[in-house]
Parts: C-alpha cells; structure tokens; sequence
C-alpha cells in the first residue's frame, strides 16, 4: 500500500476513527523508548534506562511493590526523574512486554 492510498482511507474513517488513530501514533511517537534502549547481550536485551544496566520492569514491578520514586532515586542514584518519567512511558506503551518480563523473572527466582 502506498503512502496515498493509505492517505486516502484515513480521510475516509470516522472523525472518532481519526481521534484514536492520531493519539495512537502520537503516542508511539512520543514515547515508543526516549531515554530506553534495548542491547543484545545486556541484560537480556530487555528494555533499559539509556547508558545503564537498570531494567524497565524492574522499576515498575518496584513501584508495584509500593516503592516511591524518591526511594528509586536514592538507591540508583545515577538515574533522573526524566529517566523515571521515560520508564513509566515506556511501560504504559508496551504493558504486555512488561507484565511478561516480570513474571518471567518471578518465575526464575
């Protein structure tokens, strides 16, 4: 499919259609990993805070625990509260991915 045929059937959808679409995209966009990388051969090329070896699950499965954010910050450190931010993005656009590697671990301990 090209670029304007595509073009043609998203003018065609509803406005409601249109909506989700828009946020849809934006969304990856905006959040599909700024400050997240994924590295074959580091830790398991799961999701990470850039430049560090702190896995997103296992941020967010602390934070389930009941861990704050400021306690985060404390026992890492050399991450930021962008750093929290891009993480929690991150897990809000891959929910499955996420909800997978911590069960996977829980599995493994």
């Amino acid at each position: 499919m090209t670029r304007q045929e595509l073009e043609h059937q998203l003018l065609n959808l509803s406005l409601a259609d249109k909506a989700e679409i828009i946020q849809s995209l934006t969304k990856n966009l905006s959040m599909s990993g700024k400050g997240i990388t994924k590295t074959p051969g580091v830790c398991g090329g799961e999701a990470c805070i850039a430049g560090t070896r702190i896995a997103v699950w296992l941020l967010v499965e602390a934070q389930q625990l009941g861990i704050r954010e400021a306690q985060l910050l404390q026992d890492y450190p050399h991450i930021t509260a962008a750093d929290l931010v891009n993480a929690w993005a991150y897990a809000d656009a891959h929910p499955e991915e996420i909800a997978a590697v911590i069960r996977a671990n829980n599995e493994v301990a």
